[in-house]
């Protein structure tokens, strides 16, 4: 039986959480689609993070990436979603997101973001 995809990230406790140590997981297979033509985007997302008192367990940040496949979303926006939304779910000592994107239209693109212990609040228009 196949899991659907799934905007929740699981986590289980830290088993050390006395200690800083990097966990680092690439993913080569994430898809999202161009939000102007369509047509899929292909990157690897690396994600490395120092737990604090939780850890994202695996399968469920498979299928939260697999969520992305039929979304249209810039690859800046998708990175920093998917920065926000680990770090709203392990509240992390220090995180980092790394979209290496396909080249398109004889452009390759990679985009970071990081995260520090607090999520930066999004400025309006206006601002």
């Amino acid at each position: 039986m196949e899991k659907k995809t799934s905007k929740e990230l699981e986590t289980f406790l830290n088993p050390r959480p006395e200690r800083d140590y990097e966990i680092e997981m690439e993913c080569p297979e994430f898809t999202c689609l161009c939000p102007k033509t369509g047509q899929p985007d292909f990157a690897t997302v690396t994600i490395q993070y120092i737990p604090d008192k939780l850890c994202v367990e695996l399968k469920s940040l498979k299928l939260y990436l697999w969520s992305y496949r039929d979304e249209g979303a810039f690859h800046e926006a998708v990175i920093n979603q998917i920065l926000d939304d680990f770090a709203n779910a392990c509240k992390p000592r220090h995180l980092q997101v790394v979209g290496d994107f396909w080249v398109r239209g004889g452009i390759h693109t990679s985009v970071t973001a990081e995260y520090t212990g607090k999520i930066q609040k999004r400025k309006k228009k206006s601002d």
